[in-house]
C-alpha cells in the first residue's frame, strides 16, 4: 500500500472531501489511466473522462469490476469505493443526462494518481504480463517451458527499489511481491491463456500464502500493464466464481504494474539448476508436472 498523507488519510480513510476546483486533475486531459491512490489499482480511463462544472474529476464509466459502491451514511448518496482497497474515491449520480450513459463518478483528485499512456503499453511487438503466484522458482520454471513465451525473469513488484532484495523482501515488510516478469509473443499465445496457466498453477483462494510458504511476498496478484490486462483479469476471475472452480473466493490482487526489480542471478532458472534439492523436488516439480500435463498441447519442444 502507497503510504499516505494525513489529508490522504482524511479523504481515503475517513471519506473527507477535497475543496471543489482544487484538485490536481479537475481539468487533466491526457491519456492514461486513473489509479487507485492507496493501494494503485487500475480505476478508470481518460477516454471516460468528462468535465461535468462540478469542480472534482468526472468519469461516466468506471474499469470494470474496479469501483464498489455503497449507500453513504447520509442515506442518500451512493458512495464509490476502490474494490481493492476500499479507499473512498467519492460519489456517482445517475439521472443528470450529462452523457449518453448518464452516469457521473465524481471522485476527488486526491484519491487517484496518473499513469500515462507511455507507460501502460508497450511499443515493441511483443508483451509483457508480470504474475505472483508464490515462490518464483516455481513460477519461472512452468512459465518458461510454454511456446510464445520468449523470456521469464524472477524479481520484485510492488514496493520501493531501495528494499528490492530477497532478503528484505522476506522480510514481508517491503510491499513487495515475488513475480516473474514474462515477455511473450501475443501471435503465439495470448494473455487469456498466460492466465489461465497462472490460475491452475498456484491456489488464488489463500491470502497471503502458498502451501507452506508465508506472507504477503507470496501473494496472488496480476500486475496489469494495461486497461486489457485488467479487463480480461477480472473476467477470469468472475468466469472461476461463477463456475465454482474453487471452494473459497479468489482473492488475487490486480494492481497496475509501474517497476520491475529483477532478483539476484542465484534465483535465475533455478529448477533447472537444482531441481534435485528437497524444495524442488517436494514443492517445484509437482506444479511443473501439473501444467505439462493439463497443457501438453503449449509445451515447447
Amino acid at each position: 500500500m502507497n503510504k499516505l498523507t494525513d489529508f490522504e488519510r482524511y479523504v481515503i480513510e475517513e471519506k473527507g472531501t477535497e475543496r471543489p476546483f482544487s484538485g490536481e486533475y479537475y481539468k487533466h486531459d491526457a491519456k492514461g489511466l486513473y489509479l487507485c491512490k492507496k493501494c494503485h489499482a487500475p480505476l478508470y480511463r481518460s477516454d471516460d473522462k468528462f468535465n461535468a462544472h462540478c469542480g472534482w474529476p468526472a468519469f461516466d464509466d468506471e474499469i470494470q469490476g474496479a469501483v464498489t459502491r455503497h449507500i453513504d451514511a447520509d442515506g442518500h448518496r451512493t458512495e464509490i469505493v476502490c474494490s481493492q482497497c476500499g479507499g473512498h474515491l467519492g460519489h456517482v449520480f445517475e439521472g443528470e443526462f450529462l452523457t449518453p450513459k448518464n452516469v457521473r463518478h465524481c471522485v476527488n483528485s486526491i484519491s487517484l494518481i496518473f499513469q500515462g499512456l507511455e507507460q501502460t503499453y508497450t511499443p515493441s511487438s511483443n508483451q509483457f504480463a508480470t504474475l505472483g503466484a508464490g515462490c518464483f522458482w516455481c513460477v519461472e520454471a512452468i512459465f518458461k517451458n510454454l511456446k510464445g513465451v520468449v523470456n521469464v525473469t524472477s524479481g520484485y513488484c510492488g514496493g520501493e527499489a531501495d528494499d528490492a532484495d530477497y532478503k528484505s523482501v522476506c522480510s514481508g515488510q517491503t510491499g513487495h511481491a515475488e513475480v516473474v516478469h514474462i515477455e511473450f509473443n501475443p501471435e503465439e499465445i495470448d494473455f487469456t491463456t498466460l492466465l489461465q496457466v497462472f490460475f491452475e498453477s498456484h491456489d488464488p483462494t489463500t491470502l497471503n500464502r502458498q502451501g507452506n510458504d508465508k506472507g504477503p511476498q507470496y501473494r496472488s496478484v496480476v500486475f496489469a500493464h494495461n486497461a486489457d490486462q485488467i479487463e480480461q483479469t477480472n473476467e477470469m476471475i468472475a468466469k472461476l466464481e461463477s463456475a465454482k472452480v474453487f471452494d473459497a473466493p479468489i482473492v488475487t490482487q490486480i494492481s497496475a504494474f509501474e517497476t520491475f526489480y529483477p532478483a539476484e542471478n542465484y534465483h535465475y532458472d533455478y529448477f533447472a539448476l537444482y531441481g534435485e534439492e528437497p524444495y524442488c523436488q517436494i514443492v517445484v516439480r509437482p506444479k511443473v508436472e501439473k501444467i505439462k500435463a493439463l497443457f501438453a498441447a503449449l509445451q515447447k519442444a
